[in-house]
């Protein structure tokens, strides 16, 4: 199906960007456009203005500090973090975009639009939960911080809101993470995936595909057996459809958590 008429604009700076999402209640921003022109070309959803990002370098930078900290520009590519230097400070970045979609999306999809669509089948919302990232916001009122685990607060839904703009992912040192998952085909999307990162204390867990927004799961120890006790244990309800049974993706969360917590194990060892 054929895109709408719609009013394009390529700003030059982030506050221009802002400018044009704050005055324009139909205004979207366009990153690599994977999901949202899709989505457009459906029907369902009919921003009246375009704002593309693809001019912003500033947006475009992978940075590593000293202490290890890892910065991360909204605009950047899964390809480009999966080839990036810096980003092996942390590899499960790029071994898990290294998984998403097909070569051609990989090109063309950004770190920022991933997590700022929060389809709850997409792999990145639960691993920066587990990698305790924050998510850098600019809008009109100034800049601030929102920790990944508040940043997802409904299905397509984030704390980025109207006329608001993610510019950075920044990402704490740590010293072995994993994800698990089984998706929809050798490239598709999550059916229930798992991330788990260790950082010298208890495993930070977090389950995708769940519910609305990943699910944070608290354990005090590595074992399989108490890993899968705590996934038990929060209750989850995720909803049944065509590809997996609610009981199905319980048991799921249960086994790919484990195998999280063990992938990050080995590599922090």
């Amino acid at each position: 199906m054929l895109l709408r008429e719609v009013e394009y604009a390529r700003p030059a700076s982030v506050r221009d960007a802002v400018r044009l999402l704050s005055e324009h209640d139909g205004a979207r921003a366009l990153a690599g456009g994977q999901t949202l022109i899709n989505v457009m070309k459906s029907r369902a959803a009919s921003p009246d203005v375009l704002v593309d990002l693809q001019d912003l370098a500033e947006l475009k930078a992978i940075d590593l500090a000293a202490d290890g900290t890892l910065t991360v520009g909204s605009m950047v590519t899964y390809t480009e973090l999966v080839e990036s230097v810096e980003a092996r400070a942390r590899p499960i970045l790029g071994d898990v975009c290294a998984t998403i979609a097909d070569v051609q999306v990989r090109n063309r999809g950004t770190i920022g639009g991933n997590v700022c669509s929060n389809d709850p089948t997409n792999h990145l919302p639960p691993l920066m939960v587990a990698l305790g990232a924050t998510m850098t916001i600019v809008g009109t009122d100034g800049e601030r911080d929102v920790p990944a685990e508040d940043f997802f607060i409904g299905v397509y839904m984030t704390a980025a809101g109207a006329g608001e703009l993610v510019t950075k992912i920044v990402i704490p040192a740590g010293k072995g993470d994993g994800f698990a998952a089984v998706t929809i085909g050798k490239d598709g999307t999550c059916i229930v995936s798992a991330a788990a990162s260790l950082d010298g204390g208890a495993p930070r867990i977090a389950i995708g595909c769940v519910d609305a927004v990943p699910v944070r799961v608290e354990v005090s120890s590595t074992a399989a057996d108490a890993v899968r006790e705590a996934v038990r244990a929060a209750n989850l309800d995720p909803p049944g459809d065509v590809h997996a049974s609610s009981g199905y993706r319980r048991h799921l969360a249960e086994v790919l958590a484990a195998r999280a917590v063990e992938q990050a194990e080995q590599r922090r060892n």
